[in-house]
């Protein structure tokens, strides 16, 4: 690796890192869902470190999210010899699973079919409330949901409508897409147009801190907002540029071999 591969490296690093403060438990769990989420792979703290820690985050920084992460049953640790290992709980292995096809997603779904959900102001709140937990629901405001798909046929609680076409105004798209979310997907699109096609020769440990940071900033974007076709979208949502952006760099950068990046570079 000679100093021309590293100084790319670090301007890139510096460019990615999260503009939000980032929470050193949510990049380990970015890191684990993009390099690490098959059952039975596992990370060594060594690679950890030399992942995370380009990153501009402390080792004792890294132990304390992994004790929390371990705490709240996302993730294992034991021991290899001398070494640490970690890995994904089979409740972590789900929740990253659940969110993957959102993340990685190259061609969002965009429903034609839809249809609204209404509640009584009070009595059907509860009910409206657990449909808006499945990701085909967005609220439209306090008692009023829009899913797409057929409509259930066991929420009697529920006024339920059948809409064959849709006009979505200004103040719905603001909703859907609030200024912090539209602020953070431009912020993410002008970076990500600054860094110019990676050298040859990075290690997979950089790979991994590469990976991890575009994930990262990626997943904060698209899991903050619904999959919804272009008619929903504010006239200044970058979000579909920032996704190509975002694979055309990843595809740059393969996903590295486990083994690999416990391998030292020469």
């Amino acid at each position: 690796m000679n100093e021309q591969h590293n100084l790319w490296f670090d301007a890139t690093v510096q460019q990615l890192n999260d503009p939000q403060n980032q929470r050193v438990w949510s990049v380990i769990v970015s890191l684990f869902g993009d390099l690490a989420q098959d059952k039975g792979a596992r990370i060594s703290g060594s690679a950890l470190t030399r992942i995370i820690t380009p990153m501009g985050i402390k080792p004792e920084a890294i132990r304390v999210a992994l004790h929390r992460l371990r705490k709240d049953g996302w993730i294992e640790s034991t021991r290899a010899g001398r070494a640490s290992v970690h890995y994904l709980t089979e409740y972590g292995r789900s929740q990253s699973a659940a969110v993957t096809p959102r993340i990685y997603g190259r061609c969002p779904a965009a429903p034609s079919n839809w249809h609204l959900l209404i509640a009584e102001d009070g009595a059907g709140q509860a009910t409206l409330d657990e449909v808006l937990l499945l990701p085909s629901y967005v609220a439209v405001n306090r008692t009023t949901a829009l899913g797409h798909g057929p409509v259930p046929r066991s929420l009697d609680d529920l006024m339920a409508a059948e809409v064959s076409s849709i006009a979505v105004p200004d103040w719905l798209k603001a909703r859907l897409f609030p200024d912090h979310l539209r602020e953070a997907c431009a912020a993410l699109q002008k970076d990500l147009e600054q860094i110019s096609a990676p050298p040859a020769g990075l290690t997979a440990a950089q790979t991994g801190t590469l990976r991890t940071l575009i994930v990262h900033r990626w997943r904060r974007v698209v899991l903050r907002h619904p999959d919804l076709p272009p008619g929903f979208h504010p006239g200044d949502w970058s979000g579909e540029t920032c996704r190509a952006l975002v694979f055309a760099l990843l595809d740059q950068l393969p996903r590295p071999g486990l083994a690999a990046l416990d391998t030292l570079p020469d």
